[in-house]
């Protein structure tokens, strides 16, 4: 009787092998940076994002900053001297006419300000980031259009803060900006 022997499986070639895991780690780097996309893009401590919109009959303005560059901190307030700076914060956030002066041949007055902010329990911030302050400005104006600058006080009021990225849109196109202390004054019109 013969003896029977082992049949093996057939080895793959080295090459194979090696696609294969090249395979398995593209699959892998795929999905992570599908994480990241979904995650959005990583906030920078210390800038804020300002948008700028002219409008025949106003001027809006929507700021996001992180709690640290307006605080120092991003989480709720913990003891009196937290609260206290939350406090003075908020104050100086609510007086759009000190934060932001619009060129006078627009003719524009403070309106209305919404302010969020999940750690300061402002607003509809259920869905806000927690170490993020999201605030909206309205101007009312006889000539928006009429607007060639707009001077932004956030360096004076939050010393944290170290850039504000601006972006603008007016009838005559759009316009992006980063500004960094000394400057504050951002145009309107080309």
């Amino acid at each position: 009787m013969k003896r029977m022997q082992r049949m093996r499986p057939a080895r793959r070639p080295r090459h194979t092998r090696c696609m294969a895991v090249a395979g398995a780690l593209g699959s892998l780097a795929g999905s992570l940076l599908a994480c990241a996309a979904w995650a959005g893009p990583a906030r920078e401590q210390g800038v804020a994002q300002l948008d700028i919109s002219a409008e025949p009959r106003g001027v809006t303005l929507q700021l996001e900053m992180p709690l640290q560059a307006a605080l120092g901190f991003e989480h709720p307030p913990r003891n009196d001297d937290e609260r206290q700076q939350a406090e003075s914060a908020v104050t100086r956030l609510r007086t759009p006419g000190a934060l932001f002066r619009i060129d006078p041949a627009a003719h524009c007055t403070p309106g209305r300000v919404d302010l969020q902010s999940a750690a300061l329990g402002l607003g509809a911030a259920a869905g806000n980031e927690a170490g993020v302050l999201r605030a909206s400005y309205e101007f009312d104006c006889k000539n928006g259009y009429g607007a060639g600058f707009v001077h932004i006080g956030l360096f004076e009021f939050f010393p944290r803060l170290q850039r504000v990225d601006v972006q603008t849109t007016t009838r005559r196109g759009q316009l992006q900006a980063h500004l960094k202390r000394p400057v504050t004054r951002v145009p309107l019109a080309r």
